[in-house]
């Protein structure tokens, strides 16, 4: 593993488009290299190494996490496949990041964590948003007490795709639908702000294939607060979150879970705004987190705890149960 003074090594496993996105976006950081590549076949491996200057390439999955010089491996297969990728990667005491969901369901989440402490590996969701700049700032200013009593949260994702049968988008054997791609990403900020719900209601569309086109959540929480939440695959939503609380709220500008500005509007007060500069995509963020933890020594993050990882997996699967989507996988 790395040393405290070492860039941490990271292995890519996958080829798709959020790695090569990654890839790009993670030349802006000093302390993490890109390594080594795995892909299913050493065409796609070799292509991908070619494109963004990665040095090594590997046809498996199996011998990117044998490579000695990988320290972390971030898992970025399709949705099915992630338990599987990650568990490989831990077997090989490689550090891991999934990309989000974790996984399929609760209870494949509770195995990789599981794994993940008992070999003494770190672990993460690879919930980007969160690590963002911008929600850095939104959960210092929730911290301060500033918004008063939280009483409501909302947040949308939805985005426009052509209907096709063959997409993993709209193929159940291959996790699809709105609610693991898109909806994941409200249900983790209404996580961040109310912690685990007490309750949850949802309602769905599903698509022909039988996944979700667009489903609405509202999830309850102890002392009366509320977070309500949907995702679409059917249109171009907003994609706008608001924080609201008893002495204010607080509005996040489009594309919320994106580095982007927001607004605090006190009850009584002027309003200010929260508006830097950000280069880059944003994904850089998590992996600078995860390469922090290595050289700290620890094996989960505080901002992403593997624990509320298994509780968003749980909300998921209750939203599942009532709308009636369901895996070929699981």
């Amino acid at each position: 593993m790395t040393s405290t003074s070492a860039a941490l090594r990271l292995g890519i496993l996958g080829t798709g488009r959020i790695a090569s996105a990654m890839a790009g976006d993670l030349t802006l950081l000093d302390d993490v290299e890109v390594v080594a590549v795995g892909s299913r076949t050493d065409a796609s491996a070799q292509r991908f190494a070619e494109e963004h200057d990665v040095p090594r390439a590997h046809g498996s999955y199996e011998a990117l996490v044998a490579d000695p010089d990988v320290d972390a491996v971030y898992v970025t297969t399709p949705h099915p496949g992630h338990r599987d990728a990650a568990l490989l990667a831990i077997a090989a005491g490689k550090h891991v990041l999934v990309e989000k969901p974790f996984t399929m369901d609760a209870a494949q989440a509770r195995e990789v964590v599981a794994a993940a402490r008992a070999a003494g590996v770190f672990a993460m969701e690879a919930m980007w948003a969160r690590f963002n700049p911008h929600l850095v700032r939104v959960r210092q200013v929730v911290a301060s007490g500033a918004l008063g009593e939280i009483v409501m949260v909302t947040a949308d994702h939805g985005q426009w795709f052509a209907f096709d049968p063959a997409h993993r988008l709209f193929a159940a054997e291959l996790g699809g639908g709105a609610l693991l791609d898109l909806g994941i990403y409200p249900v983790s900020f209404a996580s961040m702000v109310l912690g685990t719900p007490s309750g949850v209601s949802a309602r769905s569309v599903p698509t022909s294939t039988g996944v979700d086109a667009q489903t609405s959540v509202v999830l309850d929480h102890p002392g009366g607060a509320q977070a309500v939440i949907s995702t679409t695959l059917l249109a171009k939503s907003p994609c706008r979150a608001t924080i609201v609380g008893t002495d204010g709220y607080l509005d996040i500008d489009p594309t919320w879970y994106a580095p982007t500005s927001f607004t605090v509007v006190p009850r009584v007060g002027p309003a200010w705004r929260y508006d830097e500069p950000h280069p880059g995509h944003g994904l850089r963020h998590e992996v600078a987190e995860l390469a922090r933890c290595v050289r700290e020594g620890l094996t989960e993050s505080p901002v992403m705890p593997l624990d509320e990882t298994v509780a968003i997996m749980t909300t998921m699967d209750e939203v599942r149960r009532q709308i009636g989507l369901t895996y070929p996988s699981l």
